[in-house]
């Protein structure tokens, strides 16, 4: 019925498909809620969960939470909150043996024996990491849509571009509204991609589960939806954020000229690969004392360092003289990718490069997926539960978003169960969409080159080596393209292009910002002055 109607009512609304918004969306279900998940692609697959290689944590042998925390605190330079990473050290590995393994029955890798097989990434001081050969993410997010699809509670939606949160005190027509201290999230706009109209979907319980920011960076892994669209939307609707300036950058990333980057999985280093120069020297030693396997901050850092020192565009990841038994066998997809540009993995080292991977920060929240403002949570990677601190360890954005994805449905049941539903009053105060202008002024070359503004600007000068000066041109830059999108905006139709454009520099302005104010140098926020 939603795909007809302009104008429609949810129970709790979740925008957003990959683990944390599915997981959320499938808990809730289950408790007997009813659920609209939401999905800008023409498909739920469409994010960046489903791209994850190397592995969701769990728990290894001789290991503890006390050693898998320490591990995350290390990674994060101690700035995490310690609160969330003692949850997560906790709780993560006996949810994914809940969900993961028990209900939904993923086929991880296992031995003879029949017991699953563990790796070990980066920053990592035991093997406890579980993963299906090197598409992880992809054999999760299978299970999680099928297991979606049977869900009768669950009514998804695809083709949708949320365009902004509905709140009380900005969109509320009713003056009574705007004098209640706090303000209220009743759900969100959407740009319906199939039929070119704005619709309007109240719900007592927004849920946002958009993902991360990569692809305002020129070089980046992420998914050609990771626009920052939840940071945005949050933002202008006076969410707190924390920790927008840590994006972590992964080493490893595929050498090729331009658009999205293929990541070669932190678990190639995993199974023995080492980082070598043009001459086949291995050089991490040189820089940390856990040499390959040291957090990716580091390494990325010293990558780069290499790339100036040298004058070359890539380093070599060499697994072909450096890991025993079948490396294709074990990396089948990376593997294949190789191989489409002449380099066999088995014989040859692998040319990468750094890219823009994770967004450590975002909406902060709290144990619950709770934001700062009423009725609205955030799970996943828009969010900021403080896990990450200042660099994310390896393999614990999956484990995340589901722990806080159950976090948040448990929190929602226990909310809906105590009838807290919107009054008729104040959803009939809530207007539909209003056209901001009639201009068809709309043209592709100038939205191409804002967006080659955005990604070289925050590339240039927000990227992994950053100074006072380069954070200031960024700073001001970004906010004049921003005062200029949003006069356009104004007098110009609505549209997918235009919307990702919106997004996109609003996300910059709000990392840019953070990273401007903060001047201590740690982890993936690094500072050098001059």
């Amino acid at each position: 019925m939603f795909d007809t109607a302009p104008r429609h009512k949810a129970s709790i609304l979740v925008i957003g498909s990959g683990i944390a918004g599915c997981t959320t969306a499938l808990e809730l279900a289950r408790a007997g809620q009813e659920v609209t998940l939401v999905s800008s692609g023409s498909e739920l697959g469409s994010g960046n969960s489903v791209l994850a290689q190397g592995g969701i944590v769990y728990r290894g042998e001789k290991d503890s939470a006390d050693k898998l925390k320490k591990d995350i605190l290390t990674a994060g330079w101690n700035v995490n909150y310690r609160r969330a990473v003692q949850h997560l050290a906790r709780h993560g590995p006996e949810a994914v043996r809940e969900f993961l393994l028990d209900s939904l029955h993923i086929p991880f890798e296992r031995d003879q024996q029949d017991v699953c097989k563990l790796t070990r990434e980066g920053g990592h001081s035991v093997n406890r990491i579980l993963y299906c050969a090197d598409y992880t993410g992809k054999a999760i997010m299978e299970g999680l849509h099928r297991a979606v699809a049977m869900e009768p509670n669950i009514d998804v939606l695809t083709n949708r571009m949320a365009i902004d949160l509905l709140t009380t005190h900005h969109h509320s027509t009713k003056l009574e509204f705007h004098y209640q201290l706090a303000n209220q999230c009743v759900g969100a706009y959407f740009y319906n991609l199939r039929t070119s109209q704005v619709e309007t979907l109240m719900a007592d319980v927004t849920v946002l589960a958009t993902g991360g920011v990569g692809q305002v960076y020129v070089h980046t892994t992420n998914a050609r939806t990771s626009i920052g669209s939840g940071l945005s939307m949050g933002y202008r609707s006076g969410v707190k954020t924390m920790n927008c300036e840590y994006i972590q950058f992964h080493p490893t990333a595929l050498f090729q000229r331009g658009g999205q980057q293929f990541l070669i999985s932190e678990a190639v280093r995993g199974e023995g690969a080492r980082f070598i120069r043009m001459d086949g020297t291995p050089f991490m030693k040189e820089y940390d004392p856990r040499g390959d396997l040291a957090p990716r901050d580091v390494v990325t850092r010293a990558i780069v360092q290499e790339m100036l020192k040298t004058g070359d565009d890539f380093v070599y990841l060499d697994a072909a003289n450096f890991v025993s038994g079948d490396i294709a066998g074990r990396f089948p997809t990376i593997s294949q990718k190789c191989l489409e540009i002449g380099v066999d993995m088995r014989k040859d080292p692998i040319p990468v490069v750094p890219a823009a991977h994770f967004f450590c920060g975002g909406l902060l929240v709290d144990l619950e997926g709770r934001t700062t403002l009423n009725r609205l949570y955030a799970v996943g990677e828009c969010s900021c539960t403080g896990v990450h601190g200042a660099n994310r360890l390896a393999s614990t954005s999956l484990l995340e978003g589901l722990l806080w994805g159950r976090n948040a449905a448990k929190s929602i049941a226990s909310r809906m169960r105590r009838k807290n539903m919107l009054s008729q009053k104040l959803m009939h105060s809530i207007p539909d969409w209003a056209n901001p202008g009639s201009e068809d002024n709309e043209d592709p070359a100038l939205i191409a080159q804002d967006w080659a503004q955005i990604k070289n600007t925050m590339w240039n000068y927000v990227g992994i080596v950053r100074t006072t000066s380069r954070l200031k041109r960024a700073h001001q830059d970004l906010q004049n393209l921003s005062l200029r999108l949003h006069e356009f905006y104004k007098n110009t139709p609505i549209s997918k292009p235009l919307l990702e454009l919106f997004h996109g520099c609003q996300a910059s302005v709000v990392i840019t910002r953070a990273a401007l104010k903060n001047t201590r140098s740690q982890g993936c926020h690094y500072r050098t002055e001059g």
